[in-house]
């Protein structure tokens, strides 16, 4: 094992579609974060990259974007709602419990 973190790590949808996102923003969600774990021994540290089968590259994206507004406000106090479809907010619920955000 023994590979250094890298800042930037790899989510790919079960479509295939590939985000490469930074590190400290992805271990924003703890699913994530376990799964990077250097402790953990799972295949993901080594390849710095999380495949996520259960959810699309739409809603992936969202998740994404919404990792970097989670980071991006972390501090402040008044934050409005990130801008989300009506038809993704399902999914996105979804995607939401499964990687524990």
């Amino acid at each position: 094992m023994g590979q250094t973190p890298t800042e930037y790590v790899t989510l790919v949808s079960n479509d295939g579609f590939e985000f490469k996102v930074l590190r400290s923003a992805a271990c924003i969600a703890g699913t994530i974060k376990k799964a990077l774990d250097p402790h953990s021994g799972f295949r993901e540290v080594a390849e710095n990259r999380v495949d996520l089968p259960t959810i699309n590259g739409v809603v992936l994206e969202k998740v994404c974007e919404y990792l970097y507004y989670n980071q991006k406000h972390a501090e402040s106090k008044e934050v409005p709602d990130m801008e989300i479809q009506p038809e993704l907010c399902l999914e996105l619920l979804i995607a939401a419990d499964y990687l524990d955000v």
